[in-house]
């Protein structure tokens, strides 16, 4: 196994981990391209290049040939670092996985000198919550916004003493 950083010849690659990885959850809390246009179910090739134009990493973890997931990272200033569309492709779910990608972007953010890292999730997917938690997240706050059909929670680990 292997992750390393995606290049953006590789953004149509990602695009599709992203969407089938997240094709489940759209399916779960009802999200299509009228409710939520920008949900990483509908992920294209000219989202993550656009976002790598912006300075977004993207990784990509890989077995041989066969890619299985990625995860992005934006250095949001120089304390904090956003964790972005973590994908695990379905077939490889429930193996650590998506925890190596997480440590992963906790390290490289970490490197960058960043002091905590924020990830934004559907607020009532309870599971990912929790899985968040045990990871050393914690929720700060849950925000709904007029332009999404479910609320926002917010979470955050800290990376070094503040």
């Amino acid at each position: 196994m292997a992750i390393r950083p995606a290049t953006r010849d590789e953004a149509p690659r990602l695009a599709g981990i992203i969407r089938a990885a997240f094709r489940d959850v759209a399916e779960r809390f009802g999200l299509t391209a009228e409710t939520s246009p920008t949900h990483p179910s509908l992920c294209t090739a000219a989202w993550i290049e656009g976002a790598m134009d912006k300075g977004v990493t993207y990784y990509i973890a890989e077995d041989g040939a066969r890619a299985w997931g990625c995860v992005a990272l934006e250095r949001a200033n120089p304390d904090v670092c956003y964790l972005e569309r973590l994908a695990v492709l379905p077939e490889f779910r429930r193996k650590g996985l998506g925890k190596a990608l997480v440590d992963h972007v906790l390290t490289e953010a970490s490197a960058l000198g960043a002091r905590r890292v924020e990830i934004g999730i559907i607020a009532d997917h309870r599971e990912l919550r929790d899985w968040y938690l045990r990871l050393g997240f914690r929720a700060i706050k849950t925000v709904r916004f007029e332009h999404l059909p479910f609320a926002v929670m917010f979470m955050e680990r800290a990376l070094q003493s503040e």
